[in-house]
């Protein structure tokens, strides 16, 4: 397994938008990838999952990935969270 942890910091937090760039690049990996955010946790290949757990601007996320690309899934992620301001 292996996981990062990053602070949102887009100003409306993690909504549909950023759940939806999240989701889409998710599910480019055949590892499973959840987000957690406290002691809630979704499939980031689900946008319903992401947008449920009502992520709020400066709140601590955990991603994790396991499986065969789960290295390469976390760092693309990460990336694409940066790229778009989410963290």
């Amino acid at each position: 397994m292996t996981s990062f942890k990053a602070i949102i910091t887009d100003p409306v937090g993690l909504h549909a938008r950023p759940a939806s760039v999240l989701s889409k690049e998710a599910s480019k990996f055949a590892s499973d990838i959840k987000l957690k955010c406290g002691d809630k946790e979704a499939n980031l290949k689900s946008i319903m999952n992401v947008m449920a757990l009502a992520v709020k601007t400066g709140s601590e996320i955990t991603v994790e990935a396991e499986g065969a690309d789960e290295k390469e899934a976390i760092t693309a992620i990460e990336q694409s969270m940066k790229d778009n301001s989410i963290i």
